[in-house]
């Protein structure tokens, strides 16, 4: 015990003048910037990381870059002798971190539980000299305790909001109203107790609290699908991030329930209805106050309703052809093609490649005041105010080919059908493109030729595609290599030959690869760019229809 009393009078906070002096030492900054700095302190409230970080130092070892928080918290971790640990939201279990300490204890000492594992608790700070919590947690979680040194704002952001979140969800499996005997949730074998009582109502504040979350929480972390999916006991809450699924968060399932169930009645669907699929829409805005639109779609499955939120961004409207991606010789080809009076243009891919924003980018470019631009989808997915719009609904037999049929009444001069799916909708789409009108639509299918094929199959006739289509654009979303972390490496031509032994250009100097970062999650990838293979059909492929 007077080891413990002794080791604990010798805590102290980080010092200013001793870190400042080692970054000297390092030769991060000079004497002047340590004086300035030493003089310009005056909250000592303020961590010592972010007051320096917002002075906007610069890095005298990295000529050109000043010494942001990450970088000053790598120093510190390195004078410490503590490993250096970026947090990753996507990385962390939050039911298991916010199970490790109480929100008070957290708070009180400026710590986050980062990784639990049957071995050890990974325990982040940004207070290496500061010890005095150790012994005690130590004793009460009875596994070893690794302190990593990490950002102090992101140790507070998320403290607050994963332990806030925590509570909502307890509180709402307990019908939490502030009843002093409500008991306290402290893990999820005690949600799922406590989670055979009644089911929370969707309006629940704490439910409320629990979506707003989840909803803020996509938008961050650059989601383009949230993806809730119920299980026996513990459902999962999945984001697609550029491309790939990670898994953000599990919640018991009578919370899931109330939580789809709220998100159905933003998306003005039907709450009491679960054993059909549906579709809805709701708009919301960003922590950053931009508009943002979402397509809701539920599925009943054996454990309750599956819902996908798939998120939209107005933004994506304002981006020209080069920033999706098309390249000078396909945009070339591809305005040509959107350009003429009358005629079908299909973009083919399969779900998620894309399509819809290339749609709406090409119909929103030529949608002047001058043309009435009309749209049958199934579902809208963007409400644009240029276009007239209109949604499919099989219940009442308004199908894309009445519908198609309905706005050839409407004096149209574009017309754009969600997709062909069967022959009725084809011969509607051909009849509109003979009638003098510019109709744009989608298949799916592998690659360009391939919706030629298609058509066939559907058993349009040849002569009616020759007649009437302009052109195929065959598109995917590839991963795009990383600008942190992506490295030039000199190509080797044997492999480059093996690679594509029928390639007739130039064999390019140098290529990327990369290795991965914290930014990119050690992916070595960073959001997603359209490819594109842009089909006219010239008289010679008119042959082969």
């Amino acid at each position: 015990m007077k080891a413990a009393k002794q080791s604990n009078q010798q805590d102290h906070p980080l010092d200013l003048i001793q870190f400042l002096k080692g970054l000297n030492d390092a030769g991060r900054i000079g004497k002047e910037d340590l004086q300035k700095l030493v003089k310009a302190r005056k909250s000592p409230k303020q961590h010592v990381l972010v007051f320096i970080a917002n002075q906007e130092i610069d890095d005298l070892k990295n000529p050109g870059k000043i010494l942001d928080l990450e970088s000053l918290t790598q120093i510190l971790a390195e004078q410490s002798e503590q490993d250096y640990y970026h947090v990753d939201p996507l990385s962390i279990d939050a039911a298991k971190v916010t199970d490790v300490m109480s929100h008070a204890f957290a708070k009180r000492h400026n710590i986050m539980a980062v990784k639990v594992d049957s071995n050890e608790v990974i325990i982040a700070s940004a207070e290496p000299t500061i010890s005095a919590w150790e012994e005690d947690l130590t004793q009460v979680l009875r596994k070893p305790i690794k302190r990593v040194v990490a950002n102090p704002l992101e140790i507070e952001r998320l403290t607050n909001e994963l332990y806030r979140l925590s509570a909502s969800i307890g509180m709402a499996i307990s019908g939490g109203g502030g009843s002093k005997n409500r008991p306290r949730i402290g893990n999820l074998e005690q949600m799922m107790e406590l989670g055979t009582q009644k089911e929370p109502e969707a309006n629940d504040k704490h439910v409320v609290n629990i979506v707003d979350w989840l909803l803020q929480y996509a938008f961050e972390q650059r989601a383009s699908d949230i993806h809730i999916e119920p299980r026996r006991e513990i459902g999962n809450v999945r984001f697609r991030i550029d491309g790939l699924l990670y898994t953000v968060y599990q919640i018991p399932m009578q919370v899931l329930s109330a939580v789809t169930s709220r998100l159905k009645s933003l998306g003005r669907m039907n709450v009491a209805e679960k054993r059909r699929p549906q579709d809805g829409r709701l708009k919301t805005k960003s922590p950053n106050g931009k508009e943002i639109e979402l397509r809701l779609s539920t599925l009943p499955t054996a454990f309750g309703e599956k819902m996908v939120m798939r998120i939209f961004d107005p933004n994506v409207l304002l981006k020209s052809f080069q920033q999706l991606g098309l390249g000078n010789d396909d945009l070339e080809r591809w305005n040509k093609m959107i350009q003429r009076k009358h005629g079908i243009v299909l973009i083919t891919g399969p779900t998620g490649s894309g399509k819809t924003t290339t749609l709406y980018s090409t119909l929103k470019s030529i949608a002047t005041k001058e043309v009435n631009v009309c749209t049958v989808e199934d579902p809208i997915e963007m409400v644009e105010s240029s276009f007239n719009q209109m949604q499919v609904q099989e219940n009442i037999e308004m199908t894309f080919a009445n519908g198609a049929r309905a706005l050839l009444r409407q004096d149209p001069d574009i017309i754009m059908i969600g997709e062909i799916r069967d022959l009725e909708t084809a011969e509607m789409a051909i009849q509109a493109a003979l009638t003098g009108h510019l109709v744009f639509s989608t298949l799916h299918t592998n690659d360009a030729p391939s919706a030629i094929t298609r058509l066939l199959e559907l058993d349009v006739p040849s002569y009616l595609i020759k007649a009437t289509v302009i052109g195929v654009m065959a598109q995917r979303l590839v991963r795009v290599l990383c600008p942190l972390c992506k490295k030039a490496e000199a190509i080797d031509k044997e492999l480059w030959g093996h690679l594509d032994p029928t390639w007739q250009g130039d064999i390019p100097e140098q290529i990327y690869s990369s290795e991965g970062c914290r930014e990119c999650r050690d992916t070595g990838f960073q959001v997603r760019e359209g490819i594109y293979e842009v089909m006219p059909l010239s008289e010679a492929l008119q042959s082969y229809a």
